[in-house]
């Protein structure tokens, strides 16, 4: 029948005028309305209508060629979904940017091919890409990238990434200072088997050599070799024989020591640990690594492994993951051999194209003046966008044909134009870089920088910052393979010691689930940890979940007080409201308080 395109198009006429939650996920064709016997519509018997199995979760249609079985197979893995229809749209069912990176990277791994992130924004469903994939044309070519593999013993010399390598020359430059020391910390309750706890630590150190690399100078330039394994280090600090209401602040006090505790990368681990009794069934478990090392993705990779590792080890049973097919080392070579010549001057030239002209520096108004040399102390404030807000960013972002990245972005960059005057600026973000299905199981660092460039010009409504965003975005996402200090290197910038190079503001959006460390026998909260550092005059990192946008902006010290960014999140949130409910305001009549915020500063500017 008919019933499945023309309840698509209903669906999608009624998502343009309502919230994503009020769209139905199932709808019946009824010849007529149930009636009671005086004439008014029956609810009851409305509830009881059992909707088509065939025409629901947005007209459900099954793959009906082997080649849509093996794309919906592919959206089903990424997506975390047990059942996608070939016509359901890849963003409207939960992906995002790194997801479709994702998505292409088995893409290419199973048919060969190369699919522009730009087009599967155009063509966002299994249908319209197998008729691509048959056709084969029409956006698509041949993939003739050498493939990722294991290259050599791990005790070679090997060259380092070029992220790494600017690691190596800013610890070389600045040595001990805890600004690329990455965290994390979970308090755990229950009975815990210690030496289980640092058996299951030590099996990751085994599997993933990047955590104990050694970095060493030959003839000038860096190279790195593995360290041979050896039983992790869980030294065990206990307080248990202290007053109760001294043990927190106490183990608050060793966290923040511990996790500022500088590497030395020509010796040793690039990983710590230590374990802080607190009670009989209560426990601290802190970790830090650095990010020479990894990255947010390789603590994601070190608690899935934890969870079951520490299961089998207490048990007595060997590991029950499979051994890697290549390690970090492997993919620096592999980058080394691949990023140059053709591939790496196309790269630069569109990084080149797309910076040009952009200014220095984005000049924010600061609460004391700019220091000559910046330090990097740092300090965190939450922040929350939930609620109807979170919801309007969300339908937002659907009805644009865009990520709710590109929406908090776009209102990001506009706020900071209005704060600074500035028509054209630049805001970094973070990109996982991983997308080669054979980096996805790897602890390492991977990371990469993209500059977003956030041309504001003409006072544009928001609705057109936001198509100028997506353009940008994708630019920059499709380009992602050239590492941020190459991008330095070659446009060959003035250096100015207070200030980051070509841009001063990040926003990152973590999108996948934070992945639980799951013990058995135990329960394991998350702690805040917090290295007291700001690599950036202003960072928002935020986490997407059901509830909406979290996470703290970190910021300078010793440009903002707590209050002006307290401040400055208050205009973002009111900001954001307004552009999402109203996208064809300009940019210039967007308010940065709310109605109740201006309403109370009226009346405290009217005299009695």
């Amino acid at each position: 029948g008919q019933e499945a395109p023309e309840f698509a198009a209903l669906r999608s006429h009624l998502k343009e005028k309502l919230p994503e939650y009020m769209v139905p996920s199932a709808m019946v064709v009824l010849e007529a309305l149930p009636l009671t016997p005086n004439g008014k519509v029956d609810r009851r018997a409305l509830a009881r209508i059992e909707p088509d199995p065939t025409v629901v979760d947005g007209g459900y249609v099954a793959p009906r060629t082997p080649l849509e079985v093996r794309l919906t197979e592919i959206w089903c893995e990424v997506l975390g979904r047990e059942r996608v229809g070939v016509q359901d749209d890849f963003f409207e069912m939960g992906g995002h940017s790194l997801l479709a990176t994702q998505l292409i990277s088995r893409l290419r791994q199973s048919f060969g091919v190369e699919l522009p992130l730009r087009r599967l924004f155009e063509i966002s469903t299994i249908e319209g890409l197998a008729t691509e994939l048959e056709q084969f044309g029409a956006g698509f070519r041949s993939s003739s990238e050498r493939a990722l593999r294991s290259t050599a013993d791990a005790e070679d010399l090997r060259p380092l990434s070029f992220a790494q390598e600017r690691l190596w020359f800013l610890d070389r430059f600045e040595p001990g200072s805890p600004l690329y020391n990455i965290p994390m910390a979970a308090r755990l309750l229950g009975g815990l088997d210690v030496a289980a706890l640092a058996a299951a630590a030590g099996e990751i150190v085994r599997r993933h050599q990047a955590l104990r690399t050694i970095f060493a100078e030959i003839e000038g330039r860096p190279v790195q070799r593995t360290a041979p394994w050896a039983p992790f280090p869980l030294p065990v600090v206990d307080l248990s024989a202290l007053l109760m209401e001294a043990r927190n602040p106490t183990a608050k006090g060793l966290m923040r020591e511990e996790v500022r505790i500088p590497f030395d990368l020509t010796s040793g681990l690039l990983i710590r640990g230590v374990l802080i009794r607190l009670g009989a069934d209560e426990h601290a478990f802190v970790l830090s690594f650095h990010h020479i090392a990894g990255d947010g993705w390789s603590s994601e990779v070190f608690l899935r492994e934890m969870s079951a590792l520490y299961g089998a080890a207490i048990l007595g049973q060997p590991s029950p993951l499979p051994e890697l097919a290549m390690q970090y080392a492997d993919f620096a070579v592999w980058q080394r051999e691949w990023l140059r010549g053709e591939v790496l001057e196309s790269q630069l030239a569109w990084w080149r194209s797309a910076l040009a002209g952009l200014p220095p520096a984005l000049d924010l108004p600061t609460d004391r003046p700019r220091p000559a040399v910046r330090s990097v102390r740092g300090a965190c404030l939450p922040i929350s966008l939930t609620g109807h807000l979170a919801d309007s960013v969300r339908w937002a972002a659907q009805r644009e044909g865009i990520t709710p990245f590109m929406v908090l972005l776009a209102g990001f960059q506009a706020l900071l134009s209005r704060v600074s005057g500035q028509e054209d600026l630049a805001v970094g973000s973070p990109v996982a870089n991983r997308n080669r299905l054979e980096t996805e199981p790897l602890i390492g660092f991977f990371t990469n920088t993209l500059v977003l460039r956030g041309e504001l010009a003409g006072d544009p409504a928001f609705r057109e910052l936001l198509r100028r965003t997506r353009t940008v975005a994708l630019g920059a996402y499709a380009h992602q393979d050239l590492p941020f200090e190459k991008l330095v290197a070659d446009l060959s910038l003035h250096r100015d010691p207070s200030r980051t190079p070509l841009f001063q503001v990040s926003l990152a959006l973590h999108n996948a689930p934070a992945t639980p460390l799951t013990l058995p026998g135990l329960k394991a909260e998350s702690l805040d940890t917090n290295t007291g550092v700001s690599r950036f005059d202003m960072t928002l990192l935020l986490r997407e979940s059901p509830e909406g946008f979290l996470g703290p902006v970190e910021y300078a010290v010793e440009l903002f007080d707590t209050a002006t960014v307290e401040r400055l999140m208050e205009h973002f949130e009111a900001l954001l409201a307004a552009a999402v409910a109203n996208p064809e305001r300009r940019i210039s009549e967007l308010p940065l308080m709310s109605e109740q915020e201006a309403r109370q500063l009226l009346a405290e500017w009217t005299p009695d």
